[in-house]
């Protein structure tokens, strides 16, 4: 498997092993230290590392860098923080207050030169310059969730968010500001990756700002050879083919309608419905009230914390399945983990050994290399428990949201208006009905419905549907917002096409539906997914086969590599990309991820990434459109 995420974790163990590469099974053990970090620096490497493959590091304490923290001054310190003002004065304070053995400063971003002589005064005052071992420029200023997804930050998200670009009111030193930070971030990427990629993106949109200036950043990085970060050992050498990669950059605003769309994949609902973040999800177990005397305190409810990351094989296997295919392989890993213990007791039981420990088992004679094997599986056998325990947790808490608020019609009708297919309900009839769904369900259809339509509602239709959706209880500014929008836009083109297949509601599952079943589905319907491209896939698409299509035909072409720069949409590189990166400028979501990931599937030896300045659900790109909506 050609992996991005690997080569992300290369650069993050060779950090936290003094920036030398770290080798698996050498002998002896690690150098003790301590890993000082910011947000940022935490963001980064929660995804990435486990608190077991720090220890297995040499890590024994992880610290923030503005907490108090006690001198260990016989420990070297591994700091991995951004290069701010507030940073390096606290760097210099702990320099000052000769908390460590040894400081090897990694800055997140490339550290300016009068930062870099703050710290060496410092060091010089404090008579600590032996103690300052190394200090490093990681470039690894981007957070990576998945084997094929990066975001860019989730501390100051809303310097980057949707609403930072659309403002109506932004100026242009604001606007700079922005780009320039995703343009950073971008740049370290493509530094960790060890390639230079050719750009596409749209005319007159946030996109080309950042394309612009990235070209530009790569291209001054090359020009000085001997400094360039591109040439000579690079961390992602090797990761390519001999073709470069392609980079798209996409502004978010080419389609509006998927990160309002209800969804009926696993990762997208459980980022939808729940409180999944950094590939950790919190539940709130429900307290049991039935024993609780009359009058008394409700008991709090407990907070619990499951991390959904690449090493879950039921994560990685179902994470793109629709929900009740989930449901369903839940109830069988359920059944065939009692069948295996089952098994076990029924060995012991036969021969007579119940209460005897392991130890006993393991000196009988050869007829009992069943139950040794059995028993030897019983670790494996208790990680497949949790994960299951796990699941049946988080899949249960999507299930109720999905029966409280008929998600799956929501998605059945959203589908089939984005796909133009006829509607057998009329949108009032859901919008009024008050057990469809919360406000916030209701104000996405109809802002669906809006995006999605070839011809805007007549005035005293539109006005009648703001009636029903204020009687809702919904708030118009994200409504009034779409409007200035769409009217901005001209919709210069027809509305973005959505395919023309959509979802077929199957029989309901037998199998979930039996009375032993944990998910009882009744009531929610069995939809099975069809395979159509989203916007930005097809944009993709076109540009990575090199198809001719009115719909990229005009997106610009920069290749950082050419001695001058070439403004033209006339790609000099004429063969079919094996790999590329999808970027959308302005926020991307799961819906896009998993459409992606469908996509390439059927394309043998090629690879795709995606990444987004942020990853949103639906009600906080909402909360971002009522925020520009406000009069």
């Amino acid at each position: 498997m050609w992996c991005w995420r690997k080569c992300f974790r290369v650069a993050l163990k060779r950090m936290l092993n003094f920036n030398v590469p770290h080798v698996k099974n050498s002998t002896g053990e690690p150098v003790w230290k301590v890993l000082i970090y910011d947000r940022f620096g935490q963001d980064i490497i929660s995804p990435l590392l486990s608190v077991k493959e720090l220890r297995d590091m040499g890590i024994t304490l992880h610290l923030l860098l503005h907490s108090d923290r006690d001198p260990i001054p016989d420990v070297p310190a591994v700091y991995f923080v951004m290069p701010t003002e507030e940073n390096i004065d606290r760097i210099c304070q702990d320099l000052r207050n000769q908390l460590y053995e040894s400081y090897y400063l990694n800055f997140i971003s490339a550290i300016s030169r009068s930062k870099l002589e703050d710290i060496a005064n410092a060091a010089l005052a404090a008579s600590a310059v032996t103690q300052v071992a190394k200090v490093f420029d990681q470039y690894l200023n981007f957070i990576t969730l998945e084997d094929d997804m990066f975001v860019l930050c989730n501390q100051n998200k809303e310097l980057v968010s949707y609403r930072a670009i659309n403002r109506p009111d932004i100026t242009d030193t604001e606007m700079e500001t922005v780009m320039d930070t995703i343009v950073d971030s971008l740049f370290c990427f493509f530094v960790t990756l060890g390639a230079v990629p050719i750009i596409r993106c749209s005319r007159g949109t946030a996109a080309e700002m950042v394309a612009v200036k990235l070209d530009k950043k790569l291209r001054e990085n090359l020009r000085d050879a001997r400094n360039s970060l591109f040439t000579g050992d690079t961390l992602g050498a090797g990761q390519f083919s001999f073709q470069r990669p392609l980079l798209v950059l996409i502004d978010r605003n080419i389609d509006l309608a998927t990160p309002l769309h209800h969804t009926w994949t696993y990762q997208a609902l459980v980022h939808d419905v729940l409180d999944f973040h950094l590939n950790r999800v919190n539940l709130e177990e429900s307290s049991g009230m039935e024993n609780s005397p009359a009058g008394a305190r409700p008991k709090r409810k407990n907070k619990k914390s499951y991390d959904l990351t690449p090493v879950d094989k039921f994560w990685q296997k179902h994470k793109g399945s629709p929900f009740p295919e989930v449901a369903e392989s839940v109830q069988q890993e359920l059944e065939s983990y009692r069948a295996q213990e089952d098994e076990v007791k029924r060995l012991k039981s036969i021969m007579g050994l119940e209460g005897e420990d392991e130890g006993a088992i393991s000196m009988l004679s050869d007829n009992t290399a069943k139950l040794t094997s059995a028993v030897s599986s019983l670790p494996e056998l208790l990680e497949k428990k949790r994960l299951i325990d796990l699941h049946t947790n988080v899949a249960t808490a999507v299930l109720e949201h999905i029966k409280a608020r008929k998600l799956d019609v929501y998605f059945e009708y959203e589908e089939k208006i984005m796909s133009k297919t006829t509607l057998d309900k009329s949108l009032l009839d859901i919008i009024s009905d008050p057990d469809a769904g919360t406000p916030e369900d209701k104000m996405r259809l109809f802002l669906i419905y809006y995006i999605s339509a070839q011809q805007a509602p007549s005035e005293a239709d539109l006005e009648q549907y703001k009636k029903a959706l204020t009687d809702a209880g919904c708030n118009l500014n994200p409504l009034q917002y779409i409007k200035q929008w769409k009217a901005f836009a001209k919709m210069a083109s027809a509305p973005t096409s959505y395919g023309n297949t959509t979802t077929k509601p199957m029989g309901l599952l037998s199998r979930v539906m039996n009375t032993g079943s944990q998910f009882v589905m009744e009531g929610v319907k069995n939809l099975v997914l069809k395979q159509q491209n989203l916007p930005v896939t097809r944009i993709l698409d076109n540009l990575m086969e090199m198809k001719s299509n009115p719909e990229t035909d005009d997106y610009r072409y920069f290749d950082p590599k050419m001695l001058r720069g070439n403004d033209s949409s006339v790609p000099r590189n004429k063969n079919p990309f094996q790999e590329a990166i999808v970027f959308v400028v302005g926020g991307g979501n799961y819906i896009e991820y998993q459409n992606l990931v469908d996509y390439i599937k059927g394309k043998q030896g090629k690879h795709i990434l995606y990444g987004c300045s942020e990853l949103f659900n639906a009600t906080q790109f909402i909360k971002q459109l009522s925020q520009l909506g406000q009069k």
